[in-house]
């Protein structure tokens, strides 16, 4: 069964609880179901990972996201990564293994990087690709898939909710969305946004005068 695979520890249930009183149900399935695909594919993998890390940088990697951080200009994965950095320390865990999962949220969203490092690192992202954009799809059987999703719904318009929560999370803060793919968010729900040209940075800077 698949809610087996979520780890049982005092630590795993600390985060759940609070990530559950934080995040709207959509986000709570989402993180789980992120952990779910990332554990799945670091098995299929052979990677040698730590289910407590993983399911921890699972839990709060979009937490950046809701409203408690409506004031915040970093970027939302920052916030995640700190929250979750904070919760660690608390809980008295190593700062290696903080730093592990520190980068795990903090990357997510950056393409290129988190595949050639610590597999908690890399296993995010897939996770999270796979949940939000069907990355790896054809990697899960269907058994698995349906077996998540039983478990953890995640509806015939999760794709739309998911868009607007990500521009609700980042509309007040659009400079942090610059040289990533958040940006996208921005221009999609908003037509009168407009992205930072980094050629035109360049190309009018002092050095350019």
């Amino acid at each position: 069964m698949v809610t087996n695979a979520i780890p049982k520890s005092a630590l795993a249930r600390a985060a759940t609880e609070l990530i559950r009183d934080t995040e709207s149900d959509m986000l709570f399935a989402h993180s789980v179901r992120v952990y779910l695909w990332a554990a799945m594919s670091g098995k299929r993998r052979g990677l040698r990972f730590d289910p407590e890390l993983l399911y921890i940088a699972a839990m709060f990697h979009d937490l950046g996201l809701t409203p408690q951080y409506k004031d915040s200009q970093l970027r939302f994965e920052v916030d995640g990564a700190n929250a979750a950095r904070d919760f660690l320390r608390s809980h008295g865990i190593a700062e290696a293994e903080v730093d592990r999962v520190w980068l795990a949220i903090a990357l997510h969203t950056t393409p290129g990087i988190p595949e050639h490092m610590h597999p908690e690192i890399a296993l995010v992202q897939s996770g999270a690709g796979m949940d939000v954009a069907g990355r790896g799809f054809d990697d899960f059987t269907q058994a698995q898939r349906e077996a998540v999703i039983s478990a953890y719904p995640r509806g015939r318009t999760f794709g739309t909710r998911m868009i607007d929560t990500f521009y609700e999370g980042m509309a007040h803060r659009p400079a942090s969305t610059f040289g990533t793919f958040n940006d996208d968010f921005l221009a999609f729900k908003d037509p009168t946004f407009e992205r930072v040209d980094l050629c035109r940075v360049i190309l009018s800077s002092k050095w350019e005068g």
